[in-house]
């Protein structure tokens, strides 16, 4: 199958096109404009440092519906104890650059490159990318970060220095989107982790119908801490309803 190239022009081919590993196109710019178009359309960005720009489209595409999100009892424990602080868009840098430093540090490649990284906090600044943090007293132990399109999520990265850091927030992200009407949070390829946390696959067709239908609702744009700070002391209690 034929792998585009893009140009300046702010265009994707359609995912269907993405070859079977999902590789859809190469090239083009990490902006903004070109981001946020891509999400739109269920693409996105994933490549090394010594590689030009990827684009794909995977098929079958892992995706976890906020509602389903599994939490085993002894992660309710852990989350009931309280041993964890959780917030959002506290310290994105911190955590993007996190999801970065621990995959380098365990010697496995990461494609949150410089590049990607100041992209995403530029996504950050203007509203569209947002954070969970997980932390112990002071240190930060966990967290994932993603973009906010519509009542979808598209979850880019996530990372733990701490048994189930990662999972606390993913179980925080997940309840709260639920509350404020989400409908998917796109986990973009398969991993045991999340499968095991109650994501699942489903077609590629399938999720793009379902992208279709819930990016045309207004995007909950900037800062999302005060609103999750008034979730947490009003409906989460340290896992009163989780």
């Amino acid at each position: 199958m034929t792998v585009f190239r893009l140009g300046k022009e702010l265009v994707f081919p359609h995912p269907e096109f993405a070859d079977p590993d999902g590789l859809l196109a190469i090239g083009g710019d990490l902006s903004p404009r070109r981001l946020l178009l891509a999400y739109s359309w269920g693409i996105f960005p994933w490549y090394s440092k010594d590689q030009p720009i990827l684009w794909w489209s995977p098929n079958p595409r892992l995706v976890l519906f906020p509602e389903k999100i599994k939490v085993s009892n002894s992660l309710r424990r852990v989350i009931k104890k309280g041993i964890f602080r959780v917030s959002m868009d506290e310290d994105f840098s911190r955590v993007i650059r996190s999801c970065a430093e621990t995959r380098l540090e365990k010697g496995i490649n990461t494609w949150i490159t410089p590049e990607m990284i100041e992209a995403y906090e530029r996504l950050h600044e203007l509203g569209y990318a947002h954070s969970v943090e997980t932390w112990y007293g002071n240190e930060l132990v966990g967290g994932l970060y993603g973009v906010s399109l519509g009542l979808v999520f598209c979850g880019e990265s996530m990372f733990s220095r701490m048994t189930d850091a990662s999972k606390v927030a993913l179980v925080f992200l997940a309840k709260t989107l639920q509350i404020w009407g989400f409908k998917i949070i796109d986990c973009q390829v398969t991993t045991s982790h999340l499968i095991r946390m109650g994501a699942e696959e489903i077609p590629r067709r399938t999720f793009l119908e379902i992208l279709n239908q819930v990016i045309v609702f207004p995007n909950k744009k900037g800062s999302w801490q005060k609103d999750f700070e008034y979730l947490f002391a009003n409906h989460f209690c340290y896992g009163k309803t989780l």
